[in-house]
């Protein structure tokens, strides 16, 4: 401010001068005088406005030099249809809220572990648990805004600060919590809170410092704070922005605090655009804010997780990236609020040494928060991601994804409805075994006459395939979480440039098994679910479609 301030003291002066009496005035002036000092006056404001002005000019670069700020607004309308979605018979559902009595079917309030999985399990063999119910689900017109303030600020040539600020909602509802459906992304998580709808409350996405140095001939980084995490590669062309995190999109899309340290190895090896980047994060805080945080003894871990993501070639034509995540100890959920359409409670009420479970239904639609009870099992993956861009068809950008899973259930989760059915990480029953999960992403974006973009993309997912993509802009649920295949194009066409554009497009989701996106139960094939499968609602086929305005600044 000290040389904004200097320009408005020369104006001080000039004026203090004027009307001091340094300069003559009055009537005594002859005429010519008089038209001579005006002219004077002239030459001296336009000079001084001229200093005042080159000094706006330098304060407002320093100052941009420190910080710059960049805004996103994006509105969208959606079209959504649920086709032959699955859900328990009402006959079911209610049989839950009533007295044990020992009937094989309903009358499960007040049963213990063994008294309810004794009496399911003849229901089974006896034939007397009724196939779910199908129905369809519309949704013709949904609207949502996101808005996106994103911070840089540069230090110096080493240091440098990152970070975005994120409101998403849908048009109508500003409550923040939704009703749980049986998805992740019904619950508000920290790893979601930014980038799905959560009302009109503004949510940290991303903080971070960078810093540069080297050691020896190797150029390194160290970032920490909360992490770039969403909308890595190679989602960047779906949604028409640069690459927008590290993780790669098909295993990780998902908002979480940490440190990286990126090693640069091009000129030591001789391999175009090698690196290697160590990651490290914290997935869920056990001894704060929860109900064992002062417990001598708590029952549940913290979650770490750690990994790498190294770029095995980059010429700015082709790249082939390798990703590796492990997180050992996952927990049967995240801290997190959700309504639940039924609540469930266990308790030793007649005081006989067993606890029996009670079943209430939720009919007041209460906020409950949610957090973890047992420290379930080991999850890992890898992904193999090969992109290129082929000039002699006008850039055209294509890529492929390879990735790989692996779930080591070690414990029944304790919360109570999943106790109930013996569930754990992919598995029911207690069947407690290892399983693999596999997936494959690919697609293409091709020019288009008026600067636009044509994508079009697949993805699969086996039976077993898990991964933390809950982040994924999509009000369907995340594609690359589904077992089973996704279809989706789309269509860029800029208004303004990069600064303005319009996107159209749609996807069809094709579910083989139950449970994509969720850590808990053993997946079921959709063509066998039964209703005790389907006391949450279990999707079949969904088709979207949508179209979008973005502005960015």
């Amino acid at each position: 401010m000290k040389k904004r301030q200097s320009g408005l003291n020369l104006r001080m002066l000039f004026f203090v001068l004027l009307f001091s009496g340094i300069f003559p005035s009055g009537p005594l002036v002859m005429a010519d005088e008089t038209e001579a000092l005006k002219k004077e006056v002239e030459t001296l404001k336009k000079q001084v406005n001229d200093l005042g002005g080159r000094l706006d000019k330098a304060e407002i670069h320093t100052a941009t030099d420190k910080l710059s700020l960049g805004y996103e607004l994006k509105t969208t309308a959606w079209s959504i249809h649920q086709d032959d979605a699955l859900m328990a018979p009402s006959a079911l559902v209610n049989g839950f809220f009533v007295n044990y009595d020992g009937t094989p079917f309903g009358g499960f309030n007040g049963a213990t572990l063994n008294q309810f999985q004794t009496a399911l399990a003849n229901m089974a063999m006896g034939g007397m648990i009724p196939p779910a119910e199908k129905y369809d689900a519309d949704n013709d017109i949904l609207y949502t805004s996101r808005f996106r303030m994103n911070l840089k600020s540069k230090v110096n040539d080493n240091l440098n600060f990152m970070g975005r600020l994120s409101a998403y909602k849908v048009w109508g509802d500003s409550t923040g919590v939704n009703f749980n459906h049986g998805s992740m992304s019904d619950v508000s998580l920290d790893g979601t809170t930014a980038s799905v709808p959560r009302g009109d409350t503004v949510h940290l996405e991303r903080a971070y410092m960078n810093y540069k140095n080297e050691i020896g001939a190797v150029p390194y980084n160290f970032s920490l704070g909360r992490r770039p995490s969403t909308e890595g590669p190679p989602l960047e062309y779906g949604v028409n922005a640069l690459e927008g995190g590290s993780p790669f999109g098909a295993v990780i899309n998902w908002q979480f605090d940490g440190a990286s340290l990126n090693f640069d190895l091009e000129d030591v090896t001789g391999v175009p655009g090698a690196s290697f980047k160590l990651c490290y994060g914290v997935g869920f805080e056990s001894d704060y804010g929860n109900s064992g945080s002062m417990s001598s003894n708590p029952q549940v871990e913290d979650v770490h997780l750690m990994g790498f993501i190294s770029e095995l070639y980059n010429n700015d034509m082709t790249s082939l990236g390798l990703m590796y995540a492990y997180a050992p100890g996952l927990t049967d959920g995240f801290a997190g609020t959700t309504v639940m359409p039924f609540i469930v409670s266990k308790a030793d009420m007649n005081r006989d040494g067993l606890s029996e479970y009670y079943f209430e239904p939720n009919s007041g639609g209460y906020i409950s928060r949610m957090e973890p009870s047992e420290n379930i099992g080991d999850w890992q993956a890898a992904s193999l991601l090969l992109r290129t861009s082929l000039e002699k068809l006008s850039g055209t950008h294509l890529f492929l994804s390879s990735s790989w899973s692996n779930t080591n259930p070690s414990k029944v989760s304790e919360m109570p409805f999943y106790e109930m059915m013996g569930m754990g990480l992919l598995s029911s029953n207690g069947d407690l075994e290892t399983h693999d999960g596999y997936s494959v992403y690919t697609g293409c974006q091709i020019p288009m006459p008026g600067s636009g973009k044509l994508g079009l993309e697949y993805n699969w997912g086996s039976k077993y395939w898990f991964n933390f993509t809950g982040a994924e802009d999509s009000l369907a649920g995340s594609k690359l979480a589904a077992r089973g295949q996704v279809f989706e194009t789309y269509y860029h066409q800029p208004v303004v440039g990069d600064h303005f554009f319009l996107t159209a497009g749609g996807r069809y989701y094709d579910y083989d098994y139950t449970g994509s996106g969720n850590p808990l139960g053993a997946p079921v094939k959709i063509s066998d679910v039964m209703s005790t499968d389907a006391l949450f609602p279990v999707t079949d086929t969904v088709w979207d479609i949508y179209l979008s305005a973005t502005m960015k600044f």
